[in-house]
């Protein structure tokens, strides 16, 4: 799991230009691959700093290692991709807790717990994007575990995810034709391409394998020589407003159907859970310290950050909060511009990002 998340790493810092360039949904504001990049990193860098504190080292529990790295991408995620990518995560790791090694019949269980969150996790999902993306692997995954009898042997499991990869990328290619504003274009789901990306690093580390070079050739927008689609696209309006905060299941959804009506993309989901009474509220409150409060990474794209901002202070006090222009000066020729960057440094990446 820390090979498959370094080499997630790698591999999407190595394809944050490509992917930036076609990213024109849900707005055109190229910066997919950043976002996915940054996310993936802070998930890989947990594990990294866990393994040089033996307190923090989750051991050989898969569902704790992946629960460890997607609480930490959940704190930092960017953007929708982000945000969703570390749903992913934290979705995964739920069935595959207690559990020292991955088998087909896992895979297919944390695939699908992990597009059910996916989904969940936005007020108004859209097929054609890394949602259709993950749910094809899913289904592919479980189709290829019941085809074995359940079988947790490892060939089951390489047949899997060699599925799961397969049907990630047939999805990937419907996108173009799912979203008007794709086919228009003449591209596919930047944010399903980068799923398609990670799916195929968790077989790569799993399997001891190369990435397939030819997974995305073909792609339309995704040779080096196309251009960078959002730039010749009208900027679009308004702020994303990013946080976390600690609130009940109820306030959570008064504040969903708050910002549903105030914007739109967005997306909450749990961090984690605050025992009953450990919260900041009243603790006189009775009926307060008696309903437990989870902490939520709240997505929100407005015309103005104001009025997002204060319906989420009505409800409780956010930190990590941020507020970011969608329509950002684009230079496709700056740093990263031409062609696919290697290794890309975090410090020009977070200049680029929104």
């Amino acid at each position: 799991m820390k090979r498959w998340l370094g080499k997630a790493e790698t591999t999407l810092g190595n394809h944050s230009d490509r992917l930036n360039a076609i990213n024109i949904f849900p707005v055109a504001d190229g910066d997919t691959g950043t976002n996915l990049y940054l996310t993936v990193r802070a998930a890989a860098a947990s594990l990294n700093d866990a393994g040089n504190d033996a307190a923090a080292e989750p051991g050989n529990d898969v569902g704790a290692v992946l629960a460890s790295a997607g609480r930490a991408a959940m704190e930092q995620a960017r953007g929708n991709s982000g945000t969703l990518f570390a749903v992913f995560l934290c979705a995964m790791a739920e069935p595959l807790s207690g559990h020292s090694r991955l088998s087909a019949p896992l895979l297919a269980a944390a695939l699908h717990r992990a597009q059910i969150r996916a989904w969940s996790a936005l007020s108004e999902p859209v097929p054609g994007t890394m949602l259709s993306v993950l749910e094809a692997a899913a289904q592919a995954a479980g189709e290829a575990d019941a085809a074995q009898n359940g079988d947790d042997s490892n060939h089951a499991l390489g047949l899997a995810l060699d599925a799961a990869v397969d049907a990630a990328m047939q999805a990937v290619i419907r996108t173009e034709e799912q979203l008007a504003p794709l086919h228009e274009a003449h591209v596919v789901d930047a944010g399903g391409v980068g799923m398609l990306l990670v799916l195929d690093c968790l077989r790569s580390a799993v399997l001891g394998e190369e990435l397939q070079d030819a997974l995305l050739d073909g792609l339309h927008g995704y040779d080096v020589q196309d251009p960078h689609i959002h730039t010749g696209l009208p900027d679009d309006d308004g702020v994303e407003v990013m946080c976390t905060i600690e609130l009940s299941p109820l306030a959570a959804a008064t504040l969903r159907q708050k910002l549903d009506e105030l914007g739109d993309s967005v997306i909450m989901s749990q961090v984690g859970s605050v025992a009953p009474g450990e919260h900041s509220g009243d603790d006189d409150d009775d009926d307060a310290a008696a309903e437990a409060s989870y902490r939520w990474r709240v997505h929100v794209h407005v015309p103005d950050a104001g009025p997002a901002v204060e319906a989420i202070r009505a409800l409780g006090e956010p930190s990590d909060i941020s507020v970011s222009q969608l329509a950002l000066p684009r230079d496709p020729a700056g740093p990263g511009g031409q062609g696919i960057p290697h290794h890309p440094s975090p410090e020009s990446l977070q200049a680029h990002d929104s």
